[in-house]
């Protein structure tokens, strides 16, 4: 966010870059890292208008929980009765909020639907949230739409074809590595031949607009098992590879349990094997963000090969505008990027809590709507007068 303010301020890429380095002793290769990034926001930042707002659809449920996670998700198969009302509510507040939004001349400009993993619903259930995205949300300027396809476990062609049906452009499917043994040590209930599968099965659908995440520092990795990660990623030809450090999540069972992970050192020499790698393959860093508690203090960073970027997620993590949550523990996060203000209305965080907390969930998004509203209502009166300061001057 830093460069990405100081090159919006006027300052050149170079001399953003030296302010990281000698005003905030950051080292000079992850000071121009953080410039590259900046430049793909401000690339995005171009195309941004007051009248539009992302969106963000959360489906709270996986096959099975991974050791290192903290999100709010369930165990499918011990949360199943919740499955079809959570898709029926959901789909209520997708009414409500394309309602809101229509009745304001608001659009959605991209779309990101996450969890959890949304492919543990069937079929039948994407098909009706979808229909429901279609029907309700004004989506008609929707410029990309990505669905997390996270776990091989939970794809099949008649869920693919699902997606594409409703025009996804791109779907996620995070192996976070392809060794067996750490793989099992997540709690991951598949292998990376299935994961190589499901790479195969997706291609026939959605071509190469896939998005794979890797982890570096599980427990019982190596730095010899990340490069044959790494090699085998590639060689699957996804558009876009997020390399992400391990964050230690407070509730997360690798957190409560412990385990024997990499050290710092290993896990730094992941990355510093990452980045030159993906850049020899065509790849270039387009967003990064960090988290707490994360081995050695590093980052997360996605990679994408030219023209395609995801630009939900550059929207998302530098806060460039406001996104609509909706869905179990969804943030909606209402952003006046000009006057550095953010305000945060959360939804129920559970799933059997978000059944029963419509009061809250329909006048959070009355709030959203309002806010978005005005927003472009003072984007619009800035446009004019500018137009009428051009006027003035011929």
């Amino acid at each position: 966010k830093l460069p990405t303010k100081a090159m919006l301020a006027g300052k050149t890429a170079r001399q953003a870059e030296k302010e990281l380095e000698k005003v905030y002793r950051v080292s000079p290769p992850r000071a121009a890292l953080a410039v590259e990034c900046a430049r793909a926001a401000l690339d995005v930042k171009k195309g941004l208008t007051g009248d539009e707002m992302a969106l963000y659809i959360g489906i709270p449920f996986c096959p099975t929980r991974c050791a290192y996670c903290s999100f709010i998700s369930a165990d499918v198969k011990r949360s199943l009765t919740l499955v079809e009302p959570y898709v029926e509510a959901l789909c209520r507040e997708i009414e409500l909020a394309g309602n809101l939004l229509r009745e304001r001349g608001l659009y959605i400009g991209c779309a990101y639907m996450g969890g959890g993993t949304p492919t543990t619903l069937s079929a039948a259930q994407l098909h009706k949230v979808l229909s429901a995205v279609e029907n309700f949300l004004p989506m008609e300027h929707c410029s990309e739409f990505t669905v997390e396809a996270g776990r091989p476990d939970t794809i099949t062609a008649e869920k693919l074809e699902a997606l594409k049906d409703h025009g996804i452009h791109r779907i996620s499917i995070n192996p976070q590595t392809m060794e067996d043994s750490v793989l099992q040590a997540m709690g991951r209930a598949h292998t990376a031949a299935e994961i190589v599968e499901a790479m195969a099965l997706s291609k026939e659908h959605f071509g190469g607009m896939v998005n794979m995440d890797l982890i570096a520092g599980l427990p019982r990795d190596t730095l010899e098992g990340f490069a044959r990660t790494l090699e085998r990623v590639i060689g699957m030809d996804p558009a876009n590879i997020t390399v992400h450090t391990l964050a230690l999540k407070k509730g997360s069972r690798l957190t409560e349990e412990g385990g024997e992970l990499p050290a710092p050192e290993t896990v730094e020499s992941m990355l510093a094997l990452a980045w030159p790698r993906l850049r020899e393959a065509g790849y270039a860093p387009y967003y990064l963000y960090r988290q707490k508690y994360m081995s050695g203090s590093f980052e997360n960073v996605g990679w994408a090969k030219p023209g395609t970027v995801c630009s939900y997620n550059i929207v998302m993590m530098e806060e460039l505008q406001s996104v609509l949550s909706l869905g179990a523990g969804g943030i909606t996060k209402l952003v006046d990027f000009d006057n550095g203000r953010i305000t945060r209305l959360s939804n129920p965080k559970y799933a059997k809590e978000y059944l029963e907390g419509w009061d809250k969930i329909s006048a959070a998004k009355g709030t959203a709507a309002e806010f978005q509203a005005e927003l472009a209502r003072r984007a619009r009166e800035t446009a004019d007068g500018s137009q009428g300061t051009e006027n003035g001057k011929r």
